[in-house]
């Protein structure tokens, strides 16, 4: 697996906790965790990582609370629910939530890693692993945070502006709202806060881009819905 993976562990028990990310991290993974609801359910909707574990049975916010919040804001997150209950009401209200994967307690961790891979491969690549990414006359380069054109003009970018695309670029093809750009991108929680500002920075990225507000080709307005990265192919 590759070592830019990191994975979130919110598990309330300190001895199963710790063996989990012993076991992450001599596998190559970063490993964030959390031991309450509460904590977890900050880095759930705030932190950047790929795959979150994630345990039921909390002190503070249920686990189950924290999976909604998270299917809210990150549609897509691969999420595995690692729970002591093993009823198939459990699993089931799990997998209606969006869970991805579901372990039962007590597990091997050779078979907690199998199925962490095994989620992973079917998730699309993040775009930090993406050096560029292809645009109609041109590149984005996330690592240099430009734009470079095929007439050789280059646009540079802001550090805001690189992520807002970086995070259009990895939900291609899919409607993404406000409100999640405002959670995963700007860091702050969506509730009663402005989304003007995602507007504006979208109105600057196509300027930038040199894509047309009236008919944009690169940065779509989905009506009801907010913006999309129209598909196009990775360098």
């Amino acid at each position: 697996m590759n070592s830019k993976l990191t994975i979130l562990a919110v598990e309330d028990d300190n001895a199963i906790r710790q063996g989990i990310v012993d076991a992450l991290q001599y596998h190559g993974f970063q490993v964030r965790e959390a031991a309450d609801g509460d904590t977890g359910l900050k880095k759930a909707t705030n932190c950047d990582y790929d795959l979150l574990l994630l345990d039921l049975a909390l002190p503070g916010v249920p686990g189950i609370e924290i999976l909604r919040s998270v299917r809210k804001v990150r549609p897509t997150q691969p999420v595995i629910i690692l729970t002591a209950k093993g009823g198939e009401a459990d699993r089931v209200e799990g997998l209606k939530n969006g869970a991805d994967d579901y372990v039962v307690k007590p597990f091997s961790i050779k078979e907690l890693l199998a199925r962490v891979e095994a989620v992973l491969r079917r998730c699309p690549a993040r775009p930090s692993d993406m050096n560029e990414v292809c645009i109609p006359g041109g590149v984005v380069d996330f690592e240099r945070r430009e734009l470079r054109f095929d007439d050789r003009q280059r646009a540079e970018l802001s550090e805001r502006e690189t992520e807002l695309i970086r995070y259009l670029v990895n939900n291609r093809g899919r409607a993404v709202s406000r409100q999640e750009l405002l959670s995963n991108v700007w860091r702050i929680s969506p509730q009663g806060v402005s989304t003007r500002t995602i507007d504006m920075h979208i109105a600057r990225l196509r300027e930038k881009l040199r894509d047309e507000s009236g008919t944009p080709q690169i940065l779509l307005t989905v009506r009801g819905k907010g913006y999309m990265f129209a598909n196009q192919t990775t360098a």
